[in-house]
């Protein structure tokens, strides 16, 4: 009975122990990051991202509000689950190449305002906070 109530509180203390090493600690979380270069051009259509708590991504894709979870270690990037609202828009083919372009982002990198995702074949997106 004590070696179960030993382990018990061994499992409750290292729960209580984690640290969020996601890219959310390293962000401004009240921030809403407007997405302004893709692959070393500027974007025409309007899309950004957000990380309101950890391990959480939120945002507004061209046509559709989006979310995902983001649990990868700063300063890796991988969202999983990427889910959006189905609204129809005329910027559809530009969703498609952003949400494409997020899910291809490897590595996360935040300088002030500036938050840059890349992968390992030189594809980059810039976003800015606002």
């Amino acid at each position: 009975m004590i070696k179960e109530v030993i382990l018990i509180l061994g499992v409750l203390s290292l729960s209580a122990c984690t640290v969020d090493e996601t890219i959310s600690k390293f962000v401004d979380v009240t921030a809403e990051y407007v997405l302004i270069e893709m692959n070393g051009q500027p974007v025409a259509t309007s899309a950004s991202i957000a990380f309101p708590e950890p391990g959480k991504v939120a945002g507004q894709a061209p046509c559709n509000r989006y979310f995902a979870t983001q649990t990868a270690i700063y300063p890796w990037f991988a969202l999983e689950g990427i889910g959006a609202t189905r609204l129809a828009c005329p910027n559809l083919a530009a969703e498609s190449t952003f949400f494409a372009a997020l899910e291809d982002m490897t590595l996360a990198e935040v300088s002030g305002d500036t938050l840059i995702l890349s992968n390992t074949v030189g594809r980059q997106m810039v976003f800015v906070a606002r």
